[in-house]
């Protein structure tokens, strides 16, 4: 088993979720592709949304290993130098809605030619599936554009410590007391977003992404929405 547990207390506003239990990964998997179904002229589109350091890039990694053609888009991409939560138009216009067309997506966002970053956010013709990982994408005015949502559940001091880990580690926000000051920044607009957007009871599954019960490496603890 992996890890001990502990008691899982979410952030601001957030209801804990229902009975979480240990489910094989794969299995759960083949469930989430069978809930989003299969279309003929675009991929399938898949929204993983959590706070902060709650675990969603893990695991889109972790299912982009299974199934076979998938791409991952991350929010924080989109949003780089532009806003924290105030870039739906963006992902609706220039991501959801061609890959709704079928259409292949090639996007540089105007902040990444403002501030010389290089590259664009790609999906490929004939990828299968597109997971969009990042904080906030659960939201209603994106909400009809998904197949599937997952809300990664985190105990919030556990999410706090990872977040501040790893932007230390990556220098992204400076050093810990510049990325403690840019994660206390980040709350004052995260909290409201999510008492507005509530996406934990849009996601279709509820997935722990901090201990909550003993799991072997090939699980996950995982709960339906309102269950």
């Amino acid at each position: 088993m992996a890890g001990m547990t502990r008691p899982l207390i979410p952030g601001p506003g957030e209801p804990a979720a229902g009975s979480f239990a240990a489910r094989p990964f794969g299995t759960w998997v083949r469930e989430l592709i069978a809930l989003a179904g299969d279309h003929v002229h675009r991929p399938r589109l898949i929204a993983i949304d959590g706070r902060g350091g709650a675990g969603k890039s893990t695991i889109s990694e972790r299912i982009a290993d299974v199934v076979p053609a998938t791409t991952i888009v991350h929010t924080d991409d989109v949003a780089w130098r532009y806003s924290m939560f105030d870039w739906g138009d963006a992902m609706r216009e220039h991501i959801l809605e061609p890959l709704h067309r079928g259409l292949p997506v090639d996007y540089r966002p105007a902040a990444w030619h403002e501030h010389g970053r290089s590259g664009s956010i790609r999906i490929e013709r004939g990828t299968s599936t597109v997971l969009v990982e990042g904080t906030g994408i659960i939201r209603d005015e994106l909400a009809a554009l998904f197949d599937a949502s997952i809300w990664m559940q985190s105990d919030a001091e556990e999410a706090r410590r990872r977040a501040l880990d790893r932007d230390v580690a990556s220098g992204v926000n400076g050093d810990r007391e510049a990325a403690t000051a840019f994660w206390d920044l980040w709350q004052e607009e995260e909290v409201p977003f999510f008492a507005r957007e509530r996406p934990w009871a849009r996601a279709d599954f509820i997935v722990a992404g901090t201990p909550v019960v003993p799991l072997a490496e090939t699980e996950l603890a995982v709960t339906r929405a309102g269950e």
